[in-house]
């Protein structure tokens, strides 16, 4: 197998960490991309590769992200948008004006991903977003309220953020398969890990306590897929612009198979960015 160079985010934590520490593995040059530092540079040594900081509620964060993996890094074989979170109760905005779950899930990826556009060309990369079952359960994205401002729910806006995830990977794919350059999403199942660790937040219960633990699959598991998707060769090994579950193709909320929707998600992301 040849050696890639694979960058994840959120790969502090989790699925991040465990998919990081199996492709270190297998011998590909794994860029661990997390918020905290100790937590971040822990995993890198695990791995023996680098490691970089930022957090996706600053955009502008993001931005010095991809400035930082253009300078290093010539070939970017893998970028792994893997960073998320659900969020408490209340809404709450980021310092850029978004709702915190809209930029953090969804916007900061498309962000990232747009910034390094022409390096993942250049090294006919692919792009695996990591999306969730949420997409099914409790998405239904509404283009004039991508800002939950009308009726925010903090399962909707998760969900929401995840089928969104779904659409961009089909625009993505659409727009650049024949230039090289594809990309998937997949569902890691409901991995024990930081994840929704807030007090509060809307699936703490399920995450954080010792009962619904029980329920849960370990980060190894989960991270299957992303590993799966990440070694493989893009179609050849499996199809592109499509959404996995257990590294086979699975079926996302009936709003990911409309393309108006999908294009609207992304000329609307796009006028955001630049506004």
């Amino acid at each position: 197998m040849a050696s890639k160079t694979i960058v994840i985010t959120g790969g502090s934590d989790g699925v991040g960490a465990a998919a990081a520490r199996r492709l270190a593995a297998d011998g590909h040059h794994v860029v661990v991309v997390g918020r905290s530092q100790e937590k971040t540079a822990a995993v890198a040594k695990d791995t023996g590769g680098e490691f970089l900081l930022a957090d996706f509620a600053d955009l502008n964060q993001v931005r010095n992200l991809a400035s930082e993996l253009l300078q290093r890094y010539p070939r970017i074989d893998v970028l792994a948008n893997n960073a998320g979170a659900i969020f408490g109760k209340e809404r709450q905005v980021t310092g850029d004006g978004h709702e915190m779950t809209f930029q953090v899930n969804y916007l900061a990826p498309f962000l990232l991903t747009r910034l390094l556009t022409d390096r993942l060309l250049e090294s006919r990369g692919t792009v695996i977003n990591t999306s969730s079952i949420a997409n099914r359960l409790f998405a239904r994205v509404d283009l004039d309220d991508l800002e939950s401002e009308k009726n925010y729910n903090p399962r909707r806006a998760y969900g929401n953020s995840k089928l969104e995830q779904i659409l961009f990977t089909e625009e993505f794919d659409r727009r650049y398969r024949s230039h090289g350059a594809t990309s998937t999403a997949f569902h890691p199942g409901n991995v024990a890990s930081g994840f929704s660790g807030v007090r509060g937040s809307a699936m703490h219960a399920l995450y954080q306590t010792r009962l619904g633990k029980l329920f849960l699959t370990s980060p190894e598991k989960g991270a299957r897929t992303l590993v799966f998707l990440a070694e493989g060769t893009p179609g050849e090994d499996y199809p592109t612009g499509k959404y996995f579950e257990r590294c086979k193709v699975a079926r996302p909320n009936r709003q990911a198979r409309d393309g108006a929707l999908a294009l609207g998600l992304w000329n609307r992301s796009v006028a955001m960015l630049e506004s």
